[in-house]
């Protein structure tokens, strides 16, 4: 549900001695507009109820625009990440009479008890807002200080499923349902899904430790890898970094060159529409670019399917994403040396963002590589064209470990 919007007026006693509204003033409205909201849902009293009490434990604020006495600005906020004890609430400011952004806040929460314990968020908080309750069958592994959830399936030689920017592990669904035979491992990308979403810690490297440090803490020597578009690009880190680890290497919708200037600067202007208006313009700018078709009509459950992942994606996750994009090395270099372990090119038909032409030439650098063109996919074919993405990855599984017949799960 959407959260109401709550108009509080600028007072000159709120005011610098240059007539402007001053920085304490400005957090006394945030907290004041977080209240109001509350009053108009759940109730003022909601944390009392529950017995805990929101502790802030950390305030970042940008201010983009002067308020000034006699302004009415309207506060709008949203739940952007909540984990079993803690929560962000992103909160913007605008002046009513000419829709001017004022100010754009997050606030990190941490619900404690009387003796300053941590203790699960309310869940009429989290329903008012607008999450969703974290699963108590949902599998976490804490890595490098950040907790991540993940899928797992079966038993047998282990594939390792990265997924793309801004989505979650949700996108490999039918993979880790129906490869049969093999150890089927899908986590959240730091800052996605339901992992943790630290507010700075991102790079295409660190994503690549991540996953180096979940296969320890799993017991798992060696993976095939596969990775999807910007999955494709921490994949490659991860062949860079331990390479002696990979079975197998799927490249899925994705390239090898680093971001252009142009590239760079268009990652820059995406996270700051995510800072400001959040994360239905992530959306709304993706999605049409995302599917064979281009629009929610003609493509059906998927584009809604990947529209709530975009939407479910914490705000610092999706500004650390584009960051480590942004920053990333050129694999270019090291694609003729992937030829001592088997690779596989995959990419859909009709991929507007990484075009079908493209995959070519990258199986044409890596010697040995094979390519499969996905009839009827745009970017996403696990998604898309689920069933036969998932056979694609079965027969060049088979042709790394043989027949997958007699293996558990």
């Amino acid at each position: 549900m959407a959260t109401p919007e709550i108009d509080l007026s600028v007072y000159p006693d709120e005011c610098d001695a240059f007539g402007h509204l001053n920085q304490a003033s400005f957090l006394s409205l945030f907290e004041r507009a977080r209240w109001e909201m509350l009053a108009r849902g759940p109730g003022m009293n909601v944390f009392d109820r529950a017995g805990v009490w929101p502790a802030v434990r950390k305030t970042t604020i940008d201010y983009h625009a002067g308020a000034f006495p006699g302004d009415v600005l309207r506060f709008q906020q949203a739940l952007t990440h909540h984990g079993r004890t803690s929560f962000t609430m992103r909160q913007t400011a605008r002046r009513v009479r000419d829709d001017t952004l004022i100010a754009t806040a997050e606030f990190v929460f941490v619900c404690i008890d009387r003796g300053g314990r941590p203790v699960p968020v309310p869940q009429d908080v989290v329903a008012f807002m607008g999450g969703e309750t974290t699963p108590s069958d949902v599998r976490r592994v804490v890595v490098n200080g950040v907790g991540l959830a993940l899928d797992t399936a079966g038993a047998g030689p282990a594939v390792l499923f990265i997924h793309g920017y801004p989505l979650d592990r949700s996108l490999w669904r039918h993979q880790v349902e129906q490869l049969h035979g093999y150890h089927r491992i899908a986590p959240d990308l730091r800052g996605m899904g339901r992992s943790d979403a630290p507010d700075l810690g991102y790079s295409i490297a660190t994503y690549a430790d991540d996953l180096a440090a979940l296969l320890d803490a799993m017991g798992i020597d060696e993976a095939v890898l596969c990775g999807i578009s910007m999955g494709g690009y921490i994949a490659l880190e991860c062949a860079r970094r331990w390479r002696r680890r990979i079975r197998g290497l799927v490249l899925m919708d994705t390239r090898a060159e680093g971001d252009s200037p142009e590239g760079r600067r268009g990652r820059d202007t995406a996270a700051a529409a995510a800072r400001e208006r959040g994360t239905a313009a992530v959306a709304d700018a993706m999605l049409p670019k995302l599917f064979a078709g281009e629009t929610a009509e003609t493509v059906g459950a998927p584009w809604a399917q990947v529209e709530a992942m975009i939407r479910a994606t914490p705000v610092p996750g999706i500004v650390g994403a584009l960051s480590a994009m942004r920053d990333r090395p050129d694999s270019t270099g090291m694609l003729s040396s992937l030829g001592e372990i088997p690779v596989l090119v995959v990419s859909g038909e009709e991929d507007r963002i990484i075009p079908a032409t493209q995959a070519r030439a990258l199986a044409a650098a890596i010697p040995g590589a094979r390519l499969r063109v996905i009839a009827g996919a745009g970017h996403l074919p696990p998604v898309e064209r689920p069933a036969e993405t998932t056979e694609v990855l079965r027969e060049f599984l088979e042709e790394i470990h043989g027949p997958a017949q007699g293996r558990a799960g």
